[in-house]
C-alpha cells in the first residue's frame, strides 16, 4: 500500500498563540478508510484541514502525493488530491445551482469546459445527483441531497483522499446508513481513502478499518479499529467509549473478546464461549 499522505512531527499554533497540535507523525495509505475520533478539542478538525492545505504547519511537516504544504501557489494541486466536506454542507454551496456548484472547483483550476462538462456528469453520476437537479439551486435540495452534492463538488476534482467532518450529524438513523453506505462504496468501489471526523462510535466500529484517537493535540492510538476500540483505559483520556455492544462484552465475561465491533460478531462470541 503506496502512502498518500505524511505527517512528520507537525505542531500546529493558530494566530491567536492557541496550541492545538504537537508532535504528529502520521501515514496515510491508498485506499484507506480511516476514522479521527476524540472530544471537542482534542484537534480532529485541525489535524484534519493542515491535510488539505488549509492550514499550514506551525513546525514539522504534511507532504500530500509529494508535495509539501508548506510550498507556495500549491492550493489548486492539493484540491485536486484531497477533498473536504464540511460537516454543514450549507457552508460549502454557494452557486445557484446544482450544476455550477458541482462545476465549479474544475472550472477554478483552469479545465477546458468539455472536460468540466464530463466531471460534472461523472461526479453527478457517483454521487447520486441526478440530471433532474442540475438546474436547481442548492438549497431547495433536502440536506441529504445537498451533502451529496457538496460531495460530487469534490469529487469532480478527482482527489485520491476525501476528508468528511461530520458526516451524519444532524440526521436520523436511516439518513446516516445512506451516508455511510454511500461513503463506504466511495472507499470499496472507486478506490478512494476516506477519512471521517466523527463522534458516533457505533458508525466507526460499522465502517472504519483504522482509528485514529485525539487527544490534547496528541495521537493517543492509531491502528486498526477492533485494536483501538480493545484499550477503553486509553480512549478514556479523551472522554471517548468504545461502542455499548464492545463495552459489553469487555464486561460481561471474561472468555469474550474485548474487540467485539457488532452485534452479529457477539452473537457469534457468545455462542463460541457457551460451548467451551
Amino acid at each position: 500500500m503506496s502512502t498518500l499522505i505524511e505527517v512528520s512531527h507537525l505542531d500546529y499554533v493558530y494566530p491567536d498563540g492557541t496550541p492545538a497540535l504537537f508532535d504528529i507523525n502520521l501515514n496515510i495509505g491508498e485506499q484507506e478508510f480511516i476514522a479521527f475520533i476524540g472530544q471537542n478539542g482534542s484537534g480532529k478538525t485541525t489535524l484534519s484541514k493542515c491535510l488539505n492545505g488549509l492550514l499550514k504547519p506551525t513546525n514539522g511537516s504534511v507532504t500530500v502525493e509529494g508535495i509539501d504544504t508548506r510550498s507556495k501557489g500549491v492550493i489548486k494541486q492539493l484540491v485536486t488530491k484531497v477533498g473536504y466536506v464540511f460537516q454543514n454542507p450549507d457552508h460549502q454551496l454557494f452557486n445557484d445551482s446544482v450544476t455550477k456548484e458541482i462545476g465549479y472547483g474544475p472550472v477554478n483550476i483552469g479545465l477546458p469546459e468539455e472536460e468540466v462538462k464530463a466531471r460534472v456528469q461523472e461526479a453527478a453520476a457517483v454521487a447520486g445527483v441526478g440530471p433532474d437537479h442540475f438546474a436547481t439551486h442548492p438549497f431547495f435540495l433536502t440536506k441529504g441531497l445537498r451533502q451529496r452534492v457538496a460531495i460530487a463538488s469534490i469529487l469532480a476534482l478527482k482527489p485520491r483522499t476525501i476528508i468528511v467532518d461530520e458526516p451524519t450529524t444532524g440526521q436520523d438513523m436511516p439518513q446516516s446508513i445512506e451516508v455511510m453506505n454511500f461513503l463506504q462504496r466511495l472507499w470499496r468501489d472507486e478506490g478512494h481513502t476516506i477519512i471521517i471526523i466523527t463522534h458516533e462510535m457505533s458508525i466507526v466500529a460499522r465502517y472504519t478499518q483504522r482509528v485514529v484517537a485525539l487527544g490534547q493535540g496528541r495521537v493517543l492510538l492509531d491502528g486498526a479499529t477492533r485494536d483501538v476500540f480493545a484499550r477503553p483505559e486509553v480512549l478514556k483520556e479523551t472522554f471517548v467509549e468504545p461502542p455499548q455492544i464492545t463495552r459489553l462484552g469487555q464486561a460481561l465475561d471474561s472468555r469474550l473478546p474485548r474487540n467485539v465491533l457488532t452485534v452479529e460478531e457477539m452473537q457469534t462470541a457468545f455462542s463460541a464461549a457457551l460451548k467451551k
